[in-house]
Formats: C-alpha cells, sequence, structure tokens
C-alpha cells in the first residue's frame, strides 16, 4: 500500500512538472544563456567571473576582458595585478583570477587552447566546478551534462516542490530524475529567466505568475483571496 501511493506521489509530481516545463516553454520560447559570449572559451571565463556576481556585471566587464586577453593562451599569460583590476567589480576578484590563469594556463598546455568536453575533463580545471562545467557544456556544446542550479534553480525548485534540499547536486539529481534529458539545459535557462521577471526573490509576482496554478510556494505566506 505505501508502495503503491509514493508511486503514485513521484508519477503525479512528474505530471506536474511536464505541466511546468510546458509553462516554461510557452512563456520563455528563447531559452539563451544570459551570459554573453562568443565562444567556449568566453563562455568557461565569463561563468567562473558569475560566481556570487550577477550575469549583468559579468556582461559589463568582459568586453573589455576579452579584447585584452582574447584567447586562452593569451589569458595564460595574463599579469595578475592587471587582470585583478579588470575584473575587479565582479566580487572576489584575487581568487578569481588565480583561476582564470590557472584555468587558462591548463588549455594552453593541455588542449592546445581548445575546451574539453566531458565533464570530468572540465571539473579539473582551476576555478570549474559541475554547475560552470553543465553551463559551458549545455549552452556551449549543447551537451546533456546535468541540470545547472544556480541561486534562482535553486529557490525556485523550493517553491515549486520539486525538491526538499539545499544542496545544488542534490537538487540537481531531483531534477534529473524528474526532467528527460532533451529538457536538463533549457529548463534551466527558463527557470532562471522567470526567477528573474517574475519570481523575484523578495517581491514575487505571484498574481501575474503563468506558473502559479502549477505552484504550491512552499515557504511563501497565504496569497489573499
Amino acid at each position: 500500500m505505501a508502495k503503491a501511493q509514493s508511486s503514485r506521489k513521484r508519477d503525479d509530481k512528474k505530471q506536474r512538472v511536464h505541466s511546468i516545463v510546458t509553462q516554461l516553454a510557452a512563456t520563455y520560447p528563447v531559452a539563451l544563456c544570459a551570459l554573453h559570449h562568443e565562444s567556449p572559451f568566453q563562455l568557461l571565463a565569463a561563468t567562473i567571473l558569475s560566481a556570487q556576481c550577477t550575469d549583468e556585471r559579468v556582461n559589463m566587464v568582459t568586453p573589455a576582458l576579452f579584447k585584452r586577453f582574447p584567447t586562452p593562451q593569451d589569458l595564460a599569460k595574463a599579469d595578475q595585478t592587471e587582470l585583478e583590476e579588470l575584473i575587479r567589480s565582479t566580487g572576489f576578484y584575487r581568487n578569481k583570477a588565480t583561476n582564470l590563469i590557472g584555468m587558462a594556463q591548463a588549455l594552453a598546455e593541455k588542449y592546445e587552447g581548445e575546451l574539453p568536453q566531458t565533464l570530468e575533463e572540465l571539473v579539473a580545471l582551476p576555478g570549474v566546478g559541475r554547475k560552470t562545467a553543465n553551463v559551458v557544456l549545455g549552452s556551449a556544446f549543447g551537451i546533456t551534462s546535468g541540470v545547472v542550479v544556480d541561486t534562482h534553480v535553486k529557490r525556485l525548485t523550493n517553491l515549486l516542490g520539486l525538491t526538499t534540499s539545499n544542496n545544488p547536486e542534490q537538487i540537481e539529481r531531483d531534477l534529473m530524475e524528474l526532467l528527460p534529458p532533451e529538457e536538463w539545459i533549457n529548463f534551466s535557462h527558463r527557470l532562471i529567466h522567470h526567477g528573474r521577471q517574475i519570481c523575484i526573490a523578495r517581491r514575487p509576482k505571484c498574481l501575474e505568475c503563468p506558473l502559479r496554478p502549477l505552484c504550491p510556494r512552499i515557504g511563501l505566506p497565504k496569497l489573499p483571496d
């Protein structure tokens, strides 16, 4: 009996997820990475810079960065102090500069300046974790290695009742179980757009939200009748 109930709940959740995916696709038909880039290398560098920083701020910094250091070989030879000044406004600039130079040196020395296209190789690069690797593989190469879990995805998946975890790796596992692989890339992009435009952290526009009929609003106060 308990096993049957558990299976039914899981099926109900998957059906709700299907409805959420369908509604997000209708609301945000163009699902693109918000970080401006013209190459996989630029996307990797921008994603490293995006840690604890808004995409908007990163997009303000990267044009000068990529003009000064257009290739991994150029960035590998960067002066640490100069690089720190270029990226200072993204926060944690010393650590990020170290990681950028280390990443570029690894690309230049091990991969002739080309990005590897496996999760295992990418996460071995300095400053690259699973989220960053998933961003690059999905947006630059169209490879469905996993689901990107950033702060928006973490917050919204809990509100939607798709996970009860605050651990990004567990959230990713939960989403990979619920979502078909062909939705792993676009689901994150669309949920991030939704978190910026409608489900804003401190002032969610629940009455305007196209997901309202599907959202249990876990952790939020009850809406007025």
